[in-house]
């Protein structure tokens, strides 16, 4: 069972308190009536005799009772033998076990003195004859810093004489008994505080403590740059909550340090890119240069060859740096996008016209077929969306192998949307390598691509415009035969407010 830290703090409260409390009520009863039981047997007691009221008085009361018993059945029917000093010392005897004696005493003449000892400071104040009842238990007199519980039975000896026997009791200690039951009970007592506080710690420990010191650790690690491990999580209470957030926040962080690396990894393979790519075209331009400053153009047909590869490679060079431009505004968000209406059929037509004269130029067909209806219109921003199709087609274009390339564009019109195909007959790309074509920086194969030169982030581009737009883009392909690339844009529809 989970439990809150609130509600353990109750339990924990419980155990300290209400637990030992009711144990060490149950242990002391059990002992208090295991004593009583044990007492009664050892001095022959017919009553029940409470050992931890206090009532010291009433327990050695009790225990002189039978010999108060005793005298008195003998007054009635041999006074006598209270002068004798074999039976005196036989009683005398089996008082002492009670932590008691006899005196005897015959007019004003002790003529018996269990215990001469304390009767020295005590006869004095021994009560005269009939002086108190001697139907009462008995009276307590101080001795100095002494109690003693006196009983006084007064009766008339054979001649005639006044006599009066006192059973004297000294209370000023517990009984051996009830000290053993009060150690007893006072062990008990801290065997039971110190084993709930046990289970108590025990329990706080796994709980609170073992999972703060899991916590605490994870913490070091984490100060020490290690992101590598995995926070354990038994509980789910507040400290397991914790501990949840805290493995969270090192998921992330670590998933952050992650993408640092991989992004640090992307920026010099982008700047390693550009370098190759922009050093390719520059070279080209002074070689031609030097060429024209040589004077090996020598003809005017020769010259303007020369001057359209310049310029062809200064084109180039300007498409690479506004693609870079293009590429630090996706990493910051920051792309300016302007939505307006746009015919479909008016607006890819003038895409492929546009597009049309270079593949001319290249040698390559390009076919258009438009399958939706002259008045659908999307709501896109046209610069980015034509964006889109350069990227693919100079991306067709850069991996075509065969002599007689060819690429088709294709608009069809599914349902709310219009899915735009566009298609080529070039090497294709493998399976493996297919799912990653829209990640930043890659390259199905970079040995042979780094021939082709671009910086590698062209359909990354392409699919988080796409995805601003609001669509979706795929691609398929077989190896050797080419490869098609779709995207879908929402058509636009009148809202009709009736």
């Amino acid at each position: 069972m989970k439990l809150k830290l609130k509600t353990r703090l109750v339990v924990a409260f419980i155990i300290i308190t209400v637990i030992p409390l009711t144990l060490i009520f149950g242990v002391v009863t059990g002992l208090n009536s295991y004593q009583r039981n044990a007492f009664r047997k050892a001095y022959n007691l017919t009553d029940q005799v409470d050992l931890i009221s206090g009532n010291t008085i009433q327990i050695f009361s009790r225990l002189t009772s039978p010999e108060v018993k005793e005298i008195g059945q003998l007054i009635q029917s041999d006074s006598g033998q209270l002068g004798n000093k074999e039976y005196l010392d036989k009683l005398n005897s089996g008082l002492s076990r009670k932590y008691a004696y006899v005196i005897v005493r015959k007019g004003d003449n002790l003529i018996f003195d269990g215990n001469s000892h304390i009767t020295q400071g005590l006869y004095s104040q021994l009560p005269k004859y009939e002086e108190i009842d001697s139907t009462l238990d008995g009276a307590m007199y101080l001795d100095g810093e002494s109690q003693h519980l006196v009983k006084q039975i007064d009766f008339l000896f054979p001649d005639g004489g006044q006599g009066s026997v006192f059973i004297v009791s000294n209370i000023d200690g517990l009984l051996p008994e009830i000290k053993i039951m009060m150690w007893e009970m006072l062990f008990a007592g801290i065997m039971i505080i110190v084993f709930t506080d046990a289970i108590l710690m025990m329990w706080v420990y796994r709980s609170v403590i073992s999972p703060l010191g899991r916590l605490e650790v994870a913490t070091k690690k984490i100060r020490d740059g290690n992101l590598d491990f995995s926070l354990e999580i038994e509980e789910d209470d507040e400290i397991g909550q914790l501990c949840q957030d805290f493995e969270e926040m090192r998921i992330r962080l670590k998933e952050s340090a992650e993408e640092k690396v991989q992004y640090d990894k992307e920026n010099k393979e982008l700047i390693s890119n550009i370098s190759h790519d922009l050093k390719t075209p520059i070279t080209a331009i002074k070689g031609y240069v030097e060429g024209i400053m040589d004077g090996v153009a020598s003809s005017p047909e020769k010259l303007d060859r020369y001057i359209r590869t310049i310029y062809n490679k200064a084109n180039d060079m300007d498409k690479l740096i506004d693609e870079l431009t293009f590429y630090s505004k996706i990493d910051t968000n920051k792309i300016p996008y302007t939505f307006t209406k746009i015919s479909v059929s008016n607006y890819f037509r003038d895409c492929v016209d546009e597009v049309g004269l270079e593949m001319e130029a290249r040698n390559i067909e390009l076919g258009y077929f438009n399958y939706v209806d002259e008045d659908v219109v999307i709501i896109a921003d046209a610069e980015q969306l034509r964006r889109v199709i350069n990227n693919i087609v100079s991306n067709s274009v850069k991996y075509m192998d065969k002599r007689n390339g060819i690429i088709n564009i294709r608009i069809k019109d599914v349902g709310d949307f219009i899915q735009v195909g566009i298609e080529d007959n070039g090497k294709g790309i493998s399976a493996k390598d297919l799912p990653n074509i829209f990640d930043r920086f890659y390259r199905t194969d970079s040995s042979r691509n780094s021939s082709q030169g671009g910086s590698g982030i062209g359909l990354s581009i392409v699919k988080k415009i796409i995805e601003d737009h609001g669509g979706r883009i795929w691609a398929s392909s077989k190896e050797g035969i080419g490869t098609e690339i779709h995207f879908v844009l929402r058509k636009y529809q009148e809202v009709i407010q009736e």
